[in-house]
């Protein structure tokens, strides 16, 4: 027999960027039980409110797993931070909140690969459902949903100086990345409201935490699934001192994210009988592709110091310009504190004669030594690149059947010599 009170409908592991919107989305039935299980904390707090509050987030860990990639030749043999959230809302409550959806031939090949239902006409109904655009809806946008799409508020000299001279260089301006084409140079637009960060926790859980039918538990480390047969029925997790159970009559639903889904799926008994076996644990059902397929985006940055007192470094360290940057945001949510990951990005391509743009290019008006690093205090500024759809793949491994083990990452950066070439052809451009 099984205890009702540990009985739901769903149980969704993970209360990150997806987790949140399932539970939001399943809960609207109040016919039916929801379980959403996070392994994080609840995510409060001034610096998950405030937009550039990201640089105190992602090297805390606190607020972050610090995940860190095995050491490659393509990545310089470092162990390079591959930062991931750890509190409801997953990597929405600490990333650069750009919002970007992606190229619709992205879609449009999953597709033709044979995953019906996912091609750009398909998905786009649900991305203007989930979203309110502040410049009103239209055709790619929404104008009713939860999660509000807004503007890059802060304009400066350096960055019109910037824009005038991309697009001197016949670059076409791009008003909205995620409309009818994505090519071009324009001011991103980001998932913050009223200056502050809208996380996927903020803008799905939010409004529907009094619904009876959900149950959000948190500090909840999954352990594994538990199976009858090849059916998944339930999650043993731990929290805090005491180990739990819960079990599903309907679907457990992993979305842990790239990282913790492989991985609980292979603590589980599911991934690569050799590997699960070195462990000691019993294979129920040997999937040699869990785990394998990882892929990133490398990023590759130039700082670049200016003569003149322009950008955002000193109004960022200076102890008397910070002040007035605070001061301006606490009583008008203006200023470089609503300010994202980036100002302005650019889409392009490494070769003229290419039919898409394969290159993705942030211009950001300050510079660090790195994730959470101190601003710099002389006036500099950061270009960051992309490639688009790298070739290289990667994988991730459990090292052991310790469930609050890191697993082995290993993105493959820099694998190909497609790879390669286009991210030199990029950084000359």
């Amino acid at each position: 027999m099984t205890d009702s009170n540990n009985t739901y409908d769903y149980i969704v592991i993970g209360a990150g960027s997806a987790g949140c919107v399932i539970a939001n989305r399943l809960s609207a039935d109040p016919k039916v039980r929801v379980l959403l299980l996070e392994a994080g904390h609840k995510g409060k707090g001034f610096w998950y409110r405030v937009p550039i509050g990201l640089g105190k987030l992602v090297d805390n860990p606190k607020a972050c797993w610090m995940y860190e990639i095995e050491p490659r030749e393509g990545s310089g043999n470092r162990r390079i931070s591959w930062p991931r959230g750890k509190s409801l809302g997953g990597s929405s409550a600490i990333n650069g909140m750009l919002y970007v959806r992606g190229l619709a031939y992205d879609y449009d090949l999953w597709r033709q690969m044979g995953n019906t239902g996912w091609s750009y006409e398909d998905v786009l109904p649900y991305f203007r459902k989930s979203q309110t655009q502040v410049r009103g809806g239209d055709d790619y946008n929404g104008s009713d949903g939860l999660l509000t799409v807004s503007d890059v508020e802060v304009r400066d000299p350096l960055s019109d100086a910037m824009f005038e001279a991309i697009t001197n260089n016949g670059v076409p301006v791009n008003k909205d990345f995620n409309g009818a084409k994505q090519e071009g140079v324009g001011y991103y637009q980001q998932t913050t409201r009223n200056g502050q960060r809208a996380s996927t926790s903020k803008a799905f859980l939010d409004p529907i935490r009094s619904r009876k039918n959900l149950t959000i538990e948190i500090n909840a480390h999954t352990n594994k699934l538990l199976f009858e047969g090849k059916r998944a029925t339930g999650v043993a997790y731990r929290q805090g001192r005491h180990e739990r159970t819960a079990n599903a009559r309907r679907e457990v639903i992993v979305s842990a994210g790239s990282i913790s889904s492989p991985q609980i799926l292979q603590l589980s008994g599911v991934g690569p009988g050799a590997l699960l076996q070195s462990f000691g644990i019993p294979v129920v059902h040997d999937a040699p592709a869990v785990g394998q397929n990882l892929q990133d985006h490398y990023q590759v940055s130039s700082i670049n110091g200016l003569k003149d007192d322009l950008g955002a470094n000193l109004d960022l360290s200076s102890p008397p310009r910070m002040a007035l940057t605070g001061l301006n945001y606490l009583l008008r949510r203006k200023g470089w504190m609503t300010f994202a990951a980036a100002q302005i990005g650019v889409f392009t391509k490494s070769d003229p004669n290419m039919e898409l743009p394969d290159l993705q290019f942030h211009y950001i008006p300050y510079s660090t030594s790195g994730i959470g690093k101190a601003v710099h205090t002389a006036p500099a500024f950061t270009l960051s690149m992309y490639q688009q759809r790298p070739e290289s793949r990667g994988s991730l491994a459990i090292k052991s059947p310790e469930p609050t083990d890191t697993p082995t990452i290993d993105p493959n950066y820099l694998g190909t010599q497609l790879d390669i070439d286009t991210t030199l052809a990029g950084f000359k451009l």
